[in-house]
């Protein structure tokens, strides 16, 4: 069976996976890019960016992981790009360039219709204006047999854990503190039922955890 995963997504030591105030010169948020930073110093986040080099370790291999056995990815509107509202125009392609590292179908929650938008290297990016299980079972379809990733952001990933959608999640915690910003769970510190820590690394720069949903989660 085709998993849905969430792997990759870095939060700060005080639970936040974007800084505040995104925007065109902030993506992630005000300090935002500090969590990303483990990422391009690996060879394969390098490589992602067209660079050479970068390490080879701990983190490197958990990055791989990430894009290994998945064959569509669902995200929510602000990961894609800061334009809010209706789609004015279709400008805006996303945070990526012409090529972007998906090379697949990326299915993107938004309220309002736009085409579909072919890219270089095979991603193309489909619009679902009917919420988060539309899109998963679209991209479940997509992928082939193969798992779907939500890519996030961080509302999209909550949501997606709150009804136990997710099979598998990879948070990488880097130790650095936002104060502000948008969480990966409640500000209370509610843990969603049914996840439970089976695997964790450290390297020197992050650590990495991985949660999975029971098999059972849901059963009387």
């Amino acid at each position: 069976m085709p998993r849905i995963r969430v792997h990759c997504f870095s939060v700060s030591l005080d639970g936040f996976g974007a800084g505040p105030d995104q925007g065109p010169e902030d993506p992630l948020g005000v300090g935002g890019h500090l969590l990303h930073e483990w990422l391009f110093d690996t060879a394969y986040g390098r490589a992602m960016a067209g660079e050479d080099d970068g390490s080879t370790g701990v983190d490197d291999a958990w990055l791989r992981r990430g894009d290994a056995g998945v064959g569509a990815t669902v995200m929510g509107r602000n990961m894609f790009g800061p334009v809010r509202g209706a789609w004015s125009d279709e400008s805006w392609t996303g945070w990526w360039g012409s090529d972007p590292p998906f090379h697949h179908d990326v299915f993107v929650l938004t309220h309002h219709e736009r085409p579909s938008l072919q890219m270089e290297g095979g991603t193309t990016f489909h619009f679902v204006t009917d919420g988060l299980e539309p899109a998963l079972a679209r991209a479940v379809e997509a992928a082939g047999g193969l798992d779907v990733r939500i890519g996030g952001g961080a509302a999209t990933v909550r949501t997606a854990l709150a009804r136990g959608l997710v099979d598998d999640l990879h948070v990488v915690v880097v130790p650095v503190l936002l104060g502000a910003g948008e969480r990966l769970w409640d500000a209370d510190g509610a843990w969603p039922h049914d996840y439970a820590l089976v695997e964790h690394e450290a390297s020197d720069a992050v650590t990495h955890y991985r949660f999975a949903r029971s098999p059972n989660a849901g059963a009387a």
